[in-house]
């Protein structure tokens, strides 16, 4: 005992802080690893790069019950900020910061096994946190959702060069849309994971201004007018209602500033009136445009023997079908359950609406 103690002492002595990770001496060079030394050397190979922070955190948001994510993605020189923005359970104000701490999860009796491996091992959220420059819940609690900021240094966390095409997508075996090449980004992240959860969630991804346009005008609160009228203060709301019932420019800069999603004041005036356009859904993009490369070049979704539609066409009109849906929706107490998805054939267009019992 007196060696291994002497041994330690020397460790401290000659490698600063090298006695906090280890546990013992084995001898010949060899030590035994303190168990936080080990779970923070896991965490830095769990993620390799910023695409696997953002499936880690989308996955974190699923098993949180979401059924809506809206990703919003930035850079600015070498930092890359994700904001997410979720309609699940919520975690409570007390356990913001621990729940970047390691095996720390809600799910004590479940865990969840996908393409990506294991989850629930309360430890997505610590590795998020090991590889970032910061990461932090800028508003959440129970039964309000959750909205998370993450910052990565592209540098010491480097992503894929190309960060603005989407995928091509085809036809799996079974006959359902599939991925079958594009850059590794986060956008093909998201599609990847959008076509994985389909029929349990909705993943929305844009920049900051899209994503607020795009909850602004989808999402639908579940407080009156006239409640949100003498509301003193939103952040009582979902977090993603405060951005659908702000009542003008500067309410929404405000409101989506305190969620971690800077704008001017300018850039709010725009989305208030209407100037910024709403997205689809990341599955209806991809549905939508099934075998087509979508992206800054206006790729279109066409019948190749007539008809051919640009992509930002096919987003607009979508909306526009799900404005007109509101009009049966009002009457017989109906909810989409997801965009119209727009398809072009030879000779016609096709609008499908897939909606649940709201009553």
């Amino acid at each position: 005992m007196a060696d291994r103690s002497d041994l330690m002492a020397f460790v401290s002595q000659m490698g600063g802080d090298a006695h906090l990770r280890v546990e013992e001496s084995l001898g010949s060079g060899y030590v035994r690893l303190r168990v936080a030394e080990a779970e923070r050397r896991q965490a830095r190979h769990d993620i390799r790069c910023v695409e696997d922070m953002v499936i880690e955190m989308l996955r974190n948001a699923r098993d949180a019950g979401a059924a809506h994510i809206y990703v919003a993605s930035s850079r600015e020189g070498n930092l890359r900020t994700i904001t997410m923005l979720d309609d699940g359970v919520g975690i409570p104000k007390d356990m913001h910061d621990k729940v970047f701490e390691a095996r720390v999860t809600s799910k004590l009796d479940s865990m969840h096994m996908d393409r990506w491996g294991v989850h629930g091992r309360g430890m997505a959220l610590y590795a998020v946190r090991e590889n970032a420059v910061s990461a932090c819940v800028t508003s959440s609690d129970e039964g309000l959702g959750t909205a998370m900021q993450v910052v990565a240094n592209t540098i010491t966390l480097p992503e894929r060069t190309d960060q603005s095409s989407w995928p091509r997508v085809g036809t799996s075996d079974d006959g359902m849309p599939d991925v079958v090449r594009g850059p590794h980004n986060i956008i093909r992240t998201c599609c990847e994971f959008a076509l994985e959860e389909h029929g349990s969630l909705e993943v929305y991804l844009g920049s900051p201004s899209g994503i607020v346009a795009t909850a602004r005008h989808r999402v639908r609160p579940r407080v009156g007018s006239k409640q949100t009228l003498f509301a003193n203060d939103l952040g009582t709301l979902p977090v993603l209602e405060r951005l659908a019932v702000a009542s003008d420019a500067m309410e929404l800069r405000d409101v989506a500033a305190g969620l971690g999603l800077e704008m001017s004041e300018r850039t709010a005036h725009r989305i208030v009136s209407g100037q910024i356009r709403p997205q689809c859904s990341v599955y209806s993009m991809l549905v939508g445009q099934r075998g087509v490369q979508a992206g800054r070049d206006a790729d279109l979704m066409a019948d190749p023997r007539g008809l051919r539609l640009a992509a930002e066409d096919v987003s607009e009109f979508s909306g526009i079908m799900e404005q007109g849906f509101d009009f049966l929706a009002s009457r017989y107490y109906l909810r989409l359950c997801e965009d119209p998805r727009i398809r072009v054939s030879r000779g016609r267009v096709t609008v499908t609406f897939e909606f649940e019992d709201d009553g």
